[in-house]
């Protein structure tokens, strides 16, 4: 009887065993699976780009319904191309550098001159102008930038004021992107304002769903999109993960990545 009880207690050993490796293996693949859905799209940082230390806007006006930038003379030169543009391989405008001009939550418009005619309506802006390189990636200097909160009415700014809150705006990507060339890699580029990131605060960057967080300003290339409709969502959020409640946050935007009949003639 002693020696019946030992061998019922040894096969109730091997099937817990096993039950129990099985559940491993469930567990493993599990985790595997997750890890192939995290790993869908890569983010990965850009090389250093053109500096532009010298880049600097020197003030801006608005009215009736004309921008005029002041923008200094140095290094730094409207409709060239940037010398690393090739180097890049990513989108890139043939018209050259130029600035980004964001409106509140609005996609950025490309201006190429100083002096460009803008409506902008009457209401309450947030407006952000900045230098961009021909590749369309910002320059993330104090001078070569600038960001005010105004009333705009009769197409000419009143009262405007410096921004103090934490803030993130959409720059890259935008738009529609043709070819293999432009569309393996896809440049996310954003702007801060009266923020570091880091331990405290960071950037959510959400790529159809995807979660991925950033801690460093710079941009990055977003590879491994299908073609056809993507969508990109940024949150500024705490060092707990919390969207940080200030103005236009989050903000997201829908572009299009499209094949080139001449890429699939190769």
């Amino acid at each position: 009887m002693v020696l019946s009880s030992c061998s019922q207690s040894g096969t109730a050993d091997k099937v817990a065993g096993a039950a129990t490796d099985a559940a491993n293996a469930v567990t493993d693949a599990a985790k595997e699976a997750t890890a192939k859905v995290a790993n869908k799209y890569k983010l990965t940082p850009f090389a250093p780009s053109t500096e532009f230390a010298d880049a600097k806007i020197n003030a801006v006006s608005y009215t009736n319904g004309k921008f005029k930038f002041d923008i200094a003379e140095g290094s730094y030169k409207l409709g060239v191309q940037t010398p690393d543009a090739d180097a890049k391989m990513c989108a890139n405008s043939a018209k050259g550098q130029h600035i980004h001009l964001i409106a509140n939550n609005a996609p950025y418009s490309a201006q190429y001159t100083d002096e460009f005619d803008y409506p902008l309506g009457h209401g309450d802006f947030y407006i952000l102008g900045f230098l961009s390189r021909s590749y369309h990636e910002s320059i993330k200097t104090t001078d070569a930038h600038w960001l005010k909160k105004a009333h705009v009415h009769g197409n000419s700014i009143k009262n405007p004021k410096d921004v103090t809150e934490a803030m993130v705006f959409y720059s890259r990507p935008k738009g529609t992107y043709v070819g293999k060339a432009a569309t393996e890699k896809v440049m996310l580029d954003f702007y801060l304002a009266n923020v570091t990131l880091g331990a405290d605060y960071k950037v959510q960057v959400d790529i159809n769903g995807e979660t991925h967080m950033v801690d460093k300003w710079q941009p990055y290339y977003i590879e491994g999109m299908a073609m056809g409709q993507n969508k990109v969502k940024l949150t500024l959020v705490d060092a707990n993960g919390a969207k940080v409640n200030t103005p236009l946050n989050p903000v997201e935007r829908v572009f299009t990545l499209a094949p080139d009949a001449l890429d699939a003639a190769k």
